[in-house]
């Protein structure tokens, strides 16, 4: 990757990044391989080579327009990103959405792998999507379950996670049981309540339609009818997966998710994840995805710490090398 400084002229900074960077988001959703960051008049942007020299033309055009016109609008901004340029993809392509949420919120896959998830829904009953925080592998996962209830595909939701985490211990948090799961596992209940009206979440969940409970709770059951989400799965044991995947039920759906540069496992067990992403990857019928950093859809310095910690995996395994 390389960065570039791109100027934006003599335009008001406020014209081109739009009320709260409307704009810019705008553009950043346009070029999602791209770092994009604002800082009064230039544009800091990294990426690859051919991507950047699009993106400089798209924002000399911008300007022109700008000059030409004084003003510039979110619609005309995106019609001329997307103009002649069958290299960029429009995000709102109604071949994106998954779904809408509340209050018509539109929910939709914004990157090539959380595309893949999707398509790998329509045709694998079973898939496994790893990567890096951020990334959208659960949010996606529970739009496309959200998607299946909707459409009567599934009678129910399962969402699941694995009772290890961080080096915390759930005995040592204060409360009864539920009191003690619910912060646990309070990202799937925000994902869910960025798609389902909380009133009729409550609801689902009182009549058991939905039901997000700790993978110990899967023991013994078989889940017919069923989406069924494991999330943060890297903290799996291996007999904890098999356990897990075994569950499933007639018409059920599977998606198990996770990041492999994230195990809280004690360090002589082997993550479940690791191992049946090896051993089930040439099965018909799953499907195996993997995010990356370019995924990435949260505040750009994530990125930043992800790669940071890449670059630093790496130089420690030259360094172990050396030393062998």
């Amino acid at each position: 990757m390389i960065e570039r400084t791109i100027s934006i002229g003599s335009i008001d900074p406020l014209d081109f990044y739009g009320i709260n960077n409307t704009k810019l988001d705008i553009l950043k959703e346009l070029f999602p391989k791209l770092q994009i960051v604002g800082r009064g008049n230039e544009l800091i942007v990294k990426g690859e080579v051919k991507t950047l020299n699009l993106f400089e033309n798209k924002i000399n055009l911008i300007l022109q327009h700008y000059n030409q016109y004084n003003v510039l609008t979110a619609a005309n901004l995106k019609r001329i990103v997307l103009e002649n340029n069958k290299e960029i993809e429009n995000p709102e392509d109604p071949k994106n959405l998954i779904l809408f949420g509340n209050n018509g919120k539109i929910i939709r896959s914004k990157t090539p792998n959380q595309k893949k998830l999707v398509e790998a829904s329509k045709n694998n009953d079973m898939i496994f999507a790893i990567g890096p925080a951020g990334s959208g592998k659960t949010y996606t996962a529970v739009a496309i379950a959200v998607k299946a209830l909707r459409n009567n595909e599934v009678k129910r939701i399962i969402l699941s996670r694995p009772a290890v985490e961080a080096g915390e211990n759930l005995g040592f948090l204060p409360g009864d049981l539920k009191e003690k799961i619910d912060p646990y596992l309070q990202p799937l209940y925000d994902a869910l309540l960025d798609m389902i009206p909380p009133r009729k979440l409550a609801g689902y969940l009182e009549a058991e339609i939905i039901q997000i409970a700790p993978l110990a709770y899967m023991r013994g059951r078989t889940l017919n009818d069923a989406f069924v989400i494991l999330d943060e799965a890297q903290n799996t044991t291996s007999k904890q997966l098999k356990m897990f995947l075994t569950r499933m039920g007639i018409s059920g759906k599977f998606m198990i998710t996770g990041d492999i540069t994230q195990i809280d496992l004690p360090k002589k067990q082997q993550s479940g994840l690791v191992q049946a992403f090896h051993i089930l990857k040439d099965i018909k019928g799953i499907a195996m995805i993997e995010f990356d950093k370019s995924d990435i859809v949260r505040h750009p310095l994530v990125k930043k710490i992800v790669s940071a910690y890449e670059i630093d995996e790496e130089n420690k395994a030259k360094k172990w090398k050396k030393e062998e």
